[in-house]
């Protein structure tokens, strides 16, 4: 298993709200800035919270905890840990909207459609890519990926 977390340094965050822009184009139809933007389909929801308060600033995201309560409290199984990359990841087909997940989730990082009843977002770790697309795009470098020794993974290349 590849445990891989993102850690946020907040002294380093300029609250620019970047991570949310590039976290919500990842996950659109057209994978587009502008098309996500202007485009004809439903703009996804970040998979981040953004908290502000004064001139503190930082994103927050599912830690993909080893001891994941969302795990552990989900009825269906929606919420499952993938073998190969131990990612804590959401089949939205299998959500009943119990939102336990949300109720045990120690960051409240999950969110819910209100208007389908079910959850609707929480960080993948951009399951699609290699390399999360909010560390890559976070200009004051705030966001940073680590690997299960706390040490900071590279983007190759």
């Amino acid at each position: 298993m590849k445990a891989r977390r993102i850690v946020i340094k907040e002294e380093y965050c300029i609250g620019c709200r970047l991570c949310e822009v590039y976290c919500i184009t990842q996950h659109s139809p057209s994978m587009d800035i502008i098309k996500t933007y202007k485009g004809k389909f439903p703009t996804p929801v970040s998979g981040i919270y953004f908290e502000e308060k004064g001139n503190t600033s930082f994103a927050v995201q599912c830690r993909h905890c080893d001891e994941a309560p969302c795990l552990e409290n989900c009825l269906t199984g929606a919420m499952y840990r993938d073998k190969e990359t131990g990612r804590v990841l959401h089949n939205k087909e299998k959500c009943v909207g119990c939102w336990m997940c949300v109720m045990v989730c120690p960051l409240g990082v999950i969110k819910i459609d209100y208007k389908e009843k079910k959850v609707v977002s929480k960080c993948d770790l951009c399951i699609d890519r290699e390399f999360p697309s909010c560390v890559e795009h976070c200009p004051n470098e705030a966001i940073e990926i680590v690997d299960e020794k706390g040490e900071k993974i590279e983007k190759k290349g």
